[in-house]
């Protein structure tokens, strides 16, 4: 399993409150509430795609190489 620390602290004793609540704590006074959902969905996505590594749900690299150019944008 990865280890998953954030701000030093291990994610899974930490709850998703206390993320937001901390996130509230460091982002600026005139933060949009558009910036502010931002954050919290890179989060979220950030924590979704370590428990489906902590699962198994892998893509081997193989693949992710062979799609890698479409994802590009010229």
């Amino acid at each position: 399993m990865l280890e998953k620390k954030y701000f030093g602290v291990h994610t899974d004793d930490v709850t998703s409150k206390e993320i937001v609540e901390d996130l509230l704590q460091r982002v600026p006074n005139d933060a949009s509430l558009q910036d502010i959902a931002r954050e919290i969905e890179f989060i979220a996505a950030v924590r979704e795609g370590l428990s489906q590594l902590d699962r198994g749900e892998r893509v081997p690299i193989e693949e992710v190489e062979r799609e890698l150019p479409s994802w590009l944008i010229r």
